[in-house]
């Protein structure tokens, strides 16, 4: 008895402390990132260099080598390439659309790096019930009009596949680690991370890696495949259901077939495989389809070659990936942001991972925003796809029902 009494009390005891800890670094208004891990979550602050990135000094920032000492685990930029700024790099112009000037990327060099095994706890007094009206930039009527013009494009021949991007916008002033932290513990993600800067702030619950990087190893998890879920329908049921519908094979296919050859282009001959195929995973409102592909660098691969061959995400955009591109910018009038761009880090030894940036809030200048997208295939429903959307919002709209600032 004794025993479990001592180990309640320690186990409060580390709880009070997180809850210390993460509140005096929030309220010290530094600016700070926080990146799910294996283990639980990192937090990475006291940042040295802030890099705004854009279309002459990314390369620079790519192609940066630096020099191999004793290893720190701070010894990486953490950050985020924006939508625009990755299709410039492999050359994909976008025509002038409405913008709101936030930057095309920005990566920090943290000179301190906090690690949490536990899930993050915040108390924010500020609280109350509060529901926000969200303005939806393409409305059901809209969408279809795009709708049935990419799905000529697809029996045309120009594209197989192809995303289109709704927003959901709010004003608001917000708490990102209150945000995050309730987030996390209704629909942890395993690339979930937030910003919080000085003039901005980014929420994510994404679930999609697309690069993982150790040595000359490198793998991609795409994920094509969503369906609601409610009491009829389980992780089971969701898997015979990916596994019957025509349209949701094809999607995820298409995606994953692209996504291969993204790899085959850095990756040694016959080393790229997929090493889970076809996997359900559970979230807090819906069910994914997801796969694992891995492969083996070739020698004398550059992190611009990597960036440039994986990136934007194929599963977010559609295929074939150029073309494709072309068309989406062409038809979306507002700009994605950091919508379907990457978050992530690069260390100094060139290991990396970065995760799609999907399922996620942006806040700036007090409006937030968060984008969604649902693929168009020959085989797909307007109607269903535009809900589709809804539920992939939901989970981060549900946020702003209980906060205001």
């Amino acid at each position: 008895y004794q025993l479990k009494n001592n180990q309640y009390w320690d186990l409060k005891q580390n709880k009070l402390n997180i809850i210390k800890q993460l509140a005096d670094i929030h309220d010290s208004g530094n600016p700070y990132i926080i990146y799910k891990s294996n283990r639980g979550f990192d937090l990475y602050t006291n940042f040295s260099k802030k890099i705004i990135l854009n279309n002459k000094n990314i390369y620079n920032f790519l192609n940066t080598k630096y020099k191999k000492k004793k290893s720190k685990n701070t010894d990486l930029f953490i950050g985020f390439f924006g939508y625009e700024l990755l299709n410039n790099l492999i050359g994909v112009k976008i025509p002038k659309q409405k913008d709101n000037n936030f930057p095309k990327g920005i990566f920090y060099k943290p000179e301190k790096k906090i690690s949490f095994t536990k899930n993050l706890v915040y108390k924010n007094n500020n609280s109350i019930k509060l529901k926000k009206k969200f303005k939806i930039n393409i409305n059901r009527k809209l969408y279809t009009k795009i709708f049935n013009k990419f799905k000529k494009n697809i029996k045309s021949g120009e594209t197989y596949q192809i995303k289109i991007c709704t927003k959901y916008k709010t004003r608001a002033k917000i708490n990102p680690l209150d945000f995050f932290c309730r987030l996390s513990k209704a629909n942890l993600a395993p690339e979930a991370f937030m910003i919080r800067d000085k003039n901005y702030s980014i929420i994510s619950c994404s679930p999609e890696n697309l690069i993982t990087k150790r040595g000359s190893l490198i793998s991609s998890k795409p994920i094509a495949g969503t369906v609601k879920k409610n009491k009829n329908m389980n992780k089971i049921k969701a898997l015979n259901y990916f596994k019957k519908n025509l349209k949701e094979n094809k999607e995820h296919n298409m995606i994953v077939d692209m996504e291969r050859n993204d790899l085959s282009r850095i990756c040694k001959v016959n080393t790229v495989k997929l090493s889970k195929t076809k996997i359900v995973e559970e979230y807090k409102d819906l069910f994914h389809f997801v796969s694992l592909i891995e492969g083996k660098l070739k020698k004398n691969i550059k992190n611009i070659d990597i960036i440039k061959a994986m990136m934007p995400g194929g599963s977010v955009i559609g295929c074939p990936k150029i073309s494709t591109l072309n068309l989406l910018n062409r038809q979306e009038k507002e700009s994605r942001n950091i919508y379907t761009g990457s978050f992530g880090y690069i260390k100094f030894n060139g290991d990396m991972r970065f995760g799609i940036i999907i399922r996620s809030i942006l806040n700036f200048q007090n409006i937030s925003e968060i984008a969604v997208a649902s693929g168009v295939v020959v085989d797909s429903s307007a109607n269903n796809e535009f809900n589709e959307n809804y539920i992939k919002a939901k989970a981060l709209i549900d946020l702003f029902k209980w906060f205001i600032y």
